[in-house]
């Protein structure tokens, strides 16, 4: 890949919205994203039925 291949990559995703993954790891595989995003899954739809 060349650099400007990287650069376009990286600006096609300024605007996404990555918060969501603010307390996974770095480095860390696709299980463990999986895990994160169940678990936050969960915990929403758990709030959701309090309502």
């Amino acid at each position: 890949m060349s650099k400007t291949d990287e650069e376009s990559r990286a600006d096609r995703y300024d605007d996404v919205d990555t918060s969501h993954l603010d307390s996974v790891e770095d480095g860390c595989g696709c299980t463990e994203i999986w895990e994160h995003t169940s678990e936050r899954e969960e915990a929403e739809e758990s709030d959701a039925d309090d309502e």
